[in-house]
């Protein structure tokens, strides 16, 4: 776990890809290949950034039944594992880029979240990114997606089956949105379970433009 190496980039085989392992005070302690930190749970850093525009619609997806962890699953956010020696910025920026095709805008930071599940721990820094250009699916990393209306998110999370892991952020988000109203904004860990909610999804789409896929290697 604790290998001083340089990292080399294995884009084609995202399971040797090194990653930092971290303490629960987010202080790196050791690194290690991606399949063992998904087949131990071990913690490490991750990204979740919310992608809306400028009629207050969030993007959403399904992800494809190939990835390994939660595969066939929905999300309101683009999220992943933050690689060895990549700071959350760096981090945040490319996941939007590889998986949405959102090029320039700088990610805004909104909290930080620790989540400990069963099949994924890590720290999480929320991101939200202003876009109006097109999106452009990984078609590695997304099966569907379509913009919907802020106002129908909730509604939208509990008739799908969403990550885990988002289900949890979204739930701090929400949080974190009254926060902000009123002018209060925590950037905390929440411990708080999700009162959001879900349902097993269909696997497919409910309506929305298609947007066009692209084959990118990645690390997420």
């Amino acid at each position: 776990m604790n290998d001083t190496r340089k990292p080399t980039p294995h884009r084609n085989s995202p399971g040797d890809e090194w990653v930092d392992l971290i303490d629960h005070e987010n202080r790196v302690i050791g690194r290690e290949r991606r399949r063992v930190v998904r087949a131990q749970n071990l913690l490490h850093r991750g990204v979740g950034i919310l992608c809306v525009n400028r009629s207050k619609e969030v993007y959403v997806h399904r992800r494809t039944d190939t990835k390994d962890v939660f595969p066939g699953m929905y999300d309101m956010f683009v999220g992943g594992v933050v690689a060895s020696g990549e700071t959350y910025e760096e981090s945040a920026k490319r996941e939007v880029a590889e998986e949405l095709g959102v090029l320039g805008p700088e990610p805004e930071f909104l909290f930080k979240h620790l989540y400990e599940g069963e099949k994924n721990r890590s720290w999480i820094q929320v991101y939200r990114v202003a876009w109006d250009g097109p999106i452009v699916h990984q078609e590695e990393e997304i099966a569907w997606g379509a913009w919907l209306a802020r106002s129908e998110l909730e509604a939208w999370a509990r008739r799908h089956a969403i990550v885990p892991d988002g289900l949890e952020v979204f739930e701090h988000y929400l949080a974190w949105e009254r926060s902000a109203a009123g002018g209060q904004v925590s950037q905390g860990p929440s411990s708080s379970k999700s009162s959001v909610g879900s349902l097993p999804g269909s696997g497919k789409g409910a309506g929305g433009a298609a947007c066009t896929p692209r084959k990118r290697n990645r690390r997420t």
